[in-house]
């Protein structure tokens, strides 16, 4: 019998609340990268949950290589808290709505993972929504390069994420990843997969 809707959210739901510390891309890297003096600012990143036949999919993007942060990556929609933005949730949905298409009323906030600190001084709240309907996908031209669906059942498997390095800024950087067909799925985006994937973990 195929899962009712409510019943594939449910565990999600009830994931998300338990505690948590912060990550950053600096906890694999100790004393070889800190964390930068200049101000930290605030971003959101939407973390999409659609429901396809039964299961849950998790809606990633590939940012366009012409970007000045994190060209090239797969990457949750999302951006930096404007002034106009309420709070980081706000900043998520309206960046997903701009990013890929998805209207900001057409999801339901279920949850949060903890803050996430990257390398290029952005604190991020990961905002885990439930894409409540079909919607027609419209990547932005300029920042987005491609939007893809990566089934959650692959992200919460912990065994597919591995810790590797490359030479970054002269030394070498350790980042988690997960790769998923020709997507290479690492940094900051894997490492709060691998937090979604620990907190699902049965």
């Amino acid at each position: 019998m195929r899962p009712k809707v409510s019943d594939l959210f449910a565990p999600v739901a009830a994931g998300l609340n338990a505690p948590g510390d912060p990550t950053s891309d600096f906890e694999l890297n100790p004393g070889v990268f800190v964390p930068s003096t200049a101000k930290v600012r605030p971003a959101g990143v939407l973390v999409p949950l659609i429901e396809r036949n039964g299961a849950l999919n998790v809606i990633l993007t590939k940012r366009s290589s012409a970007l000045k942060h994190h060209p090239g990556q797969i990457a949750f929609p999302g951006g930096k808290v404007d002034p106009s933005d309420a709070d980081a949730t706000a900043a998520a949905l309206r960046e997903a709505e701009e990013e890929i298409g998805l209207p900001r009323d057409n999801v339901e906030v279920i949850g949060y993972l903890p803050t996430h600190d990257t390398v290029t001084a952005f604190r991020v709240t990961p905002v885990v929504g439930r894409v409540l309907a079909p919607f027609e996908l419209r990547p932005e031209a300029g920042e987005v390069a491609e939007v893809f669906e990566v089934p959650l059942a692959h992200l919460c498997d912990v065994g597919r994420y591995s810790i590797q390095g490359r030479r970054w800024q002269g030394r070498t950087r350790y980042y988690y990843t997960v790769p998923w067909g020709p997507y290479y799925v690492w940094g900051a985006t894997a490492r709060m997969c691998r937090v979604l994937a620990d907190r699902l973990a049965p």
